[in-house]
């Protein structure tokens, strides 16, 4: 087992940890077993009966299956809620949605993390400057890939702009009217 597929559960019982509704809702679905496909990466979860995660093994068949979408740390990074929206789920419902629920409700305090290393006005401090730098980030993205649409549209002949694909389908239109008419009158001969 890599060292990765030891790190996502720490991590995640690290954030369970901190909310102690999540690992109440948890404890319910202790022996399960949870599959998490993103693109070529399987991430296999155990929940153990203190409502935390373990690492899971390959050998076990999954109660319940997450298919994530391959471009998932991109969209975490953008836009968080879209990751859930294409996330699919295939297995056991009522465990299926309490991973849901937990995984769309757990938040990371990063500020009382970094207040036990550094103190309370540093970490609060760090955290202004990281909220600020991911809002920038976020937004860098968002302008980024409207001026690369842009660009892909009006400038480069990789995609027909919208107005010259709507003019097309107008003129269509037109000629599909007149040779309907021009059939209407040959038929009259």
């Amino acid at each position: 087992m890599n060292a990765f597929h030891r790190l996502v559960p720490a991590a995640l019982n690290h954030l369970i940890l901190a909310e102690p509704w999540a690992q109440e809702r948890l404890r319910s679905c202790a022996g399960r077993h949870a599959l998490i496909q993103a693109g070529p990466l399987d991430l296999h979860l155990l929940v153990d009966s203190d409502g935390l995660f373990q690492p899971g093994s390959a050998e076990q068949s999954p109660a319940v299956t997450i298919s994530l979408p391959i471009d998932t740390p991109i969209r975490f990074l953008t836009d968080r809620k879209s990751v859930f929206q294409a996330a699919k789920l295939s297995g056991s419902a009522d465990f299926a949605e309490t991973l849901a629920f937990v995984f769309r409700n757990l938040r990371w305090d990063v500020e009382a993390d970094l207040a036990n290393y550094v103190g309370d006005i540093p970490a609060h401090r760090l955290e202004m400057v990281r909220h600020t730098l991911s809002r920038q980030a976020r937004e860098s993205f968002a302008r980024l890939f409207t001026n690369l649409a842009e660009y892909a549209s009006e400038d480069s002949d990789w995609i027909m702009p919208r107005r010259e694909l709507e003019a097309f389908g107008r003129e269509v239109d037109v000629l599909r009217d007149d040779l309907a008419r021009l059939e209407k009158r040959l038929n009259r001969l």
